[in-house]
């Protein structure tokens, strides 16, 4: 069975310059030889240099391909990233992030933990439907982040219900971090069909260097259930 292989890509040039060699090599051999051997080369080199241009073209091209193809990975990768640390709605992160970034601060400084929840927003949704309370939501998250200091991050653990992380702050200062976010909240007239201001009550903890996640947000959760059964629309320290 005979097996048919494909002919090198450069048969024919390996050809030519074996037929030249005995062409130089035959010092007998008459001028029109020697000239018919050199136009044979002639015509292979202007082939290669052909061939070669048009590899190094594909391979620019080939080449820029993969750049921009790499750069369109790395920002779908950023893309994926930041959704999966941030809230779809507001923008701030999310719950697990939440619980990632304080775990992360309470091992390396101590912090101040706010947590916040607006004032009977279910009313918002059944009343004025949902997207009046996603409206409420984006605009709130505005105003928090026009008080929280930069070094902050405000993040969105629940339905209505949010956090801001306060590296290296104490009591006192979150405190007053807080009634200013508290402020803003319910100086702000959402437009129609709400037409009023909508409040928040909040809860504040101090932890030192080590606390657990789950005991800072606990002890800030709590105060903000006694902010709740005090009226609301208050900023109440943790025991």
């Amino acid at each position: 069975m005979n097996t048919v292989t494909d002919p090198d890509l450069f048969d024919l040039e390996h050809a030519a310059l074996a037929e030249a060699t005995l062409v130089f090599e035959d010092t007998h051999a008459p001028a029109g030889i020697y000239r018919l051997a050199l136009g044979e080369l002639i015509g292979h080199y202007e082939r290669l240099l052909r061939e070669t241009g048009r590899l190094i073209r594909r391979s620019d091209r080939q080449e820029r391909e993969m750049t921009v193809l790499n750069q369109r990975l790395q920002a779908l990768a950023r893309s994926l990233e930041y959704r999966a640390r941030h809230d779809t709605l507001t923008g701030v992160l999310n719950r697990g992030a939440v619980i990632e970034l304080s775990n992360d601060m309470l091992s390396r400084c101590d912090m101040s933990l706010i947590v916040l929840d607006l004032d009977h927003f279910k009313r918002i949704n059944d009343t004025y439907g949902h997207p009046a309370g996603d409206m409420v939501l984006q605009t709130v998250v505005g105003q928090l982040q026009s008080v929280v200091p930069e070094a902050g991050e405000i993040g969105r653990v629940g339905g209505e219900e949010f956090t801001v992380m306060l590296p290296r702050t104490s009591l006192d200062d979150a405190l007053t971090i807080a009634e200013n976010m508290r402020a803003a909240v319910a100086a702000h007239i959402f437009p129609a069909p709400i037409e009023r201001n909508i409040t928040a009550s909040f809860g504040v903890s101090w932890n030192d260097t080590g606390t657990p996640f789950e005991s800072a947000y606990g002890r800030a959760d709590e105060a903000l259930y006694i902010a709740k059964r005090n009226g609301r629309d208050q900023v109440v320290r943790a025991r």
